[in-house]
């Protein structure tokens, strides 16, 4: 049977002094007890206190999710400005330096600063995670394993992390290079089932290097809280209709593995070394350049790529009620991702005769801008 493919998702904001544009890095207290009240357990703290993180609860489709990602998005940056503050949906600050940055203070953060000291320190990043819902356990290892060919795409179609503590990294993606130094990181291995992968964390837990599942910081796992598989190798897009878009492609493409499943088929399962090199040609090019179709053993345009991924899932996206959604990463390949806006912001600002730190506030202003341009007015 087709799995519920119910939908949950996660996105992590920056809150920027809109006089410097830097970070604040001592918001208001009341700004998180304010957004609780509004919100309850929508909205939590994360490890730095510049950082406020955003979930949905169960959505049953993309129309769903849309409503109350407007809505949460709506509520932190209205709360944000009444504290004097702004709201940037990037996976990275232009200019921001982590080490000026401090850490909230909870038990399960200051657990994580004892046990990673520095690794965590620097961890001035944000995502965007999304849970699909697959009820059967043994089918959340095998959805797994096969949706792992496509975590690059996914994340190509999504980066927002081009710059870096004041420097152009060259990359569209520098948020997984930071967050690849803390363990158990990356793209997952295979797993022949779900007994399979109990005995691999029970191990884990059993030697004492870590406590639970949470621990997984994978680009994609078995959530340990919810019968869910959940995506955590994109950035955060600073658009929303960008965001709908990438859940409604990670939904789609399950889906589709499962239909191929009712038919005996299944997504060849390519060695990690192949999908790792998709992931660093995501990492580094974005949706701008090109990615190993591992099937014909050769570059192809990313474009093409996605052009192939839509019609395979087109089926899919109109039984979940998400094609417009879909669609939309055509819109992306043409304007670009945030990355791309990001890029073109910095090189306009210096070609009108703005130094580098001049620039850097033109880009943080536009993603101040866009990352409320998808909602509708405050009331």
């Amino acid at each position: 049977m087709i799995p519920a493919l119910t939908l949950g998702v996660e996105e992590e904001y920056l809150l920027v002094d809109p006089e410097t544009r830097d970070l604040v890095t001592e918001p208001a207290p009341e700004f998180m007890s304010d957004c609780k009240d509004r919100l309850g357990e929508r909205v939590t703290p994360e490890f730095l206190k510049c950082q406020v993180e955003i979930g949905t609860p169960v959505c049953a489709d993309i129309s769903e999710a849309r409503h109350h990602l407007t809505a949460l998005r709506s509520v932190i940056i209205n709360t944000a400005e009444k504290y004097g503050m702004n709201v940037m949906a990037a996976s990275t600050h232009p200019f921001a330096q982590w080490g000026r940055q401090i850490h909230t203070a909870a038990p399960r953060y200051d657990l994580l600063d004892k046990d990673m000291g520095g690794a965590i320190r620097r961890m001035l990043i944000c995502g965007m995670h999304v849970h699909a819902g697959i009820e059967d356990e043994d089918l959340r290892i095998d959805m797994m394993n096969q949706m792992r060919y496509f975590l690059p795409h996914l994340l190509a179609l999504s980066t927002s992390s081009p710059f870096w503590g004041g420097h152009d990294m060259e990359m569209r993606c520098s948020r997984l290079g930071i967050f690849d130094s803390m363990p158990r990181t990356g793209i997952p291995d295979r797993y022949e089932s779900w007994s399979e992968y109990e005995r691999m964390i029970s191990r884990l837990i059993s030697a004492g290097v870590m406590e639970d599942a949470t621990k997984l910081w994978w680009d994609m796992r078995p959530s340990a809280r919810f019968p869910t598989v959940e995506m955590r190798i994109t950035d955060v897009c600073t658009r929303l209709e960008d965001a709908l878009c990438i859940a409604a492609f990670y939904q789609s493409l399950l889906r589709m593995l499962a239909r191929m499943r009712q038919k005996n088929l299944r997504w060849r399962i390519y060695p990690r070394i192949l999908l790792e090199e998709n992931r660093w040609r995501a990492q580094r090019f974005g949706c701008t350049n090109s990615m190993i179709d591992l099937g014909r053993g050769e570059c192809n345009p990313f474009a093409s790529l996605i052009e192939e991924i839509i019609e395979m899932i087109t089926e899919d996206a109109t039984a979940l009620g998400c094609v417009k959604e879909v669609f939309h990463a055509r819109t992306i390949l043409k304007r670009g991702t945030s990355a791309c806006r990001q890029h073109e912001t910095f090189d306009n600002a210096r070609k009108e005769g703005a130094d580098a730190p001049e620039a850097f506030i033109a880009v943080v202003d536009m993603l101040v801008r866009e990352t409320a341009a998808d909602l509708p007015e405050a009331t």
